[in-house]
Order: structure tokens, then sequence, then C-alpha cells
């Protein structure tokens, strides 16, 4: 055997035996990604809510109004599950924010209403245990020195512990009535007691009292709590009298 021919034979086996490993080789099976989802196309929910009226005393009861779109579920909080839209009457006893929840395939969205609650007025004491004489011996009366309807630095004092009651009672009515003494004529002594009770309105109304509980009108000399001729008893007479008023009642 030449040697050309054994090269020849050593080339060819060597070329089949490569060919029978490369084919024993299995192939690598190709493994493929999953794509993401597609993002959701639903829309976003919209909600809103209102309170009517928006202020309220203790005790008035509110409407809730809300409306909400493309939601599956809506709260509010501290009532619960409730329709997508609909109105509902509460009566909260404090200021409240009314907070709606709205969920649908699209998201999440909320909406709020507040209310504003006032403390109720404490209510009005009653007056009819109040009589004339339990009115007297806390609202009295003030004096005026001769031919004068100026308010007496004593009277002030008065005017201010009158006013404090009728604050504190505020159903009471009054009428104010200015007196003389017998000393003048008629038309001078009902003008000066028509001056003296207008003097005693404007001291009260000051003192915090409201103008509309009050009435003047004067007897100049007509009516005498004290008829001797003497100086203390004219002084008596120079007076603004306060009563209850009882004509609207």
């Amino acid at each position: 055997m030449t040697h050309a021919y054994r090269n020849s034979l050593l080339l060819s086996a060597g070329l089949v035996v490569m060919l029978g490993l490369s084919g024993c080789h299995k192939k690598v099976a190709t493994v493929s990604t999953p794509s993401a989802p597609p993002p959701s196309t639903a829309p976003a929910p919209t909600a809103s809510i209102t309170a009517t009226p928006d202020t309220v005393t203790e005790g008035t009861p509110v409407v809730l109004t809300w409306r909400t779109t493309d939601a599956t579920s809506v709260s509010i909080d501290g009532i619960g599950q409730v329709e997508t839209a609909g109105t509902m009457t509460e009566t909260p006893t404090q200021s409240t924010e009314y907070h709606l929840v709205a969920t649908g395939p699209g998201g999440t969205t909320d909406a709020s209403a507040r209310v504003t609650v006032n403390p109720a007025a404490a209510p009005k004491m009653k007056e009819s245990n109040i009589t004339e004489a339990v009115f007297e011996q806390n609202v009295k009366p003030i004096f005026f020195n001769f031919d004068s309807y100026k308010i007496r630095p004593d009277a002030q004092i008065t005017i201010q512990d009158d006013a404090n009651y009728l604050i504190q009672h505020p159903n009471i009515n009054v009428v104010i009535g200015g007196y003389c003494d017998d000393r003048g004529s008629v038309e001078y002594n009902l003008a000066l007691g028509e001056n003296r009770a207008n003097a005693a309105k404007q001291a009260l109304v000051s003192a915090g009292v409201s103008p509309d509980r009050l009435r003047t009108v004067s007897y100049g000399k007509e009516k005498q709590f004290c008829t001797e001729q003497t100086e203390s008893c004219w002084q008596l007479n120079r007076r603004s009298q306060f009563t209850m008023d009882t004509s609207n009642q």
C-alpha cells in the first residue's frame, strides 16, 4: 500500500467520524418569552358629591347627592356601600366631611363634601314664672335731679345692674315710664318725663339691651309715688320706672 493511498483512507475515515458525531447532537429547543398583557383600556371612574345646605345648625338635616361613572363599587365613609348614584338625607351632629370612594376596572377616584354644623342656640328661658314683684326686685328705678334728665353716676350703676338682668332674661320686654314731681305745668312735666324715659332707654341700650325690647311713656306729674311737699318726696317722684311690658303677650 502506498503512502499516498494510506493518507487518503485516513482522511476519508476522519470525515466519516466527524459526520457521525455531528449527527449525534440533539437540537436545543428555543423557549419563547411571553409578551406582557396589553394595558387596560377601561376608562377611569369619575365621582362627585354635594351636601345641601353645607352649613346648618345642629339637628338640621342635609341632603347628600352623588354621581359616579364607570364605577363598580362606591362607598361613603361613615355610611358604607351605596349605589353608584343617588341621594340620602343625613343629620350630622358635628361638622363632617363626607368622603366618597369610587372603584372600577379603570382605577379608583374619590370626592368629598364638607358640612359645617353650628351648635344649636340655647333654649330661651321661660319667663312665665317671673312676676311683676320679682321683676321689680331685680330691675330698679333710676332717679334724677330737679329739672334734669341727665343720668347721674349712681343711676349708671343701677342701669348696668338692670341691663345685666334683662340680658339674662331675653323674653322680657320693658315699659320705661318717665315721672316728675308735681311742680311746674302739666305740659312741661310731660315733656320732661318723656326726656327722662328716653334717657333711661338709651342708657339700657348702651349697656347691651336691644332697643326692640324697650317702650317709653311719659306720665309727667300725673302719677305721684309720694304726695308730701318735701325734697325727699319730690326726689322719689323724679324717676324712670321699669315695668314688664305685657302688651304683646
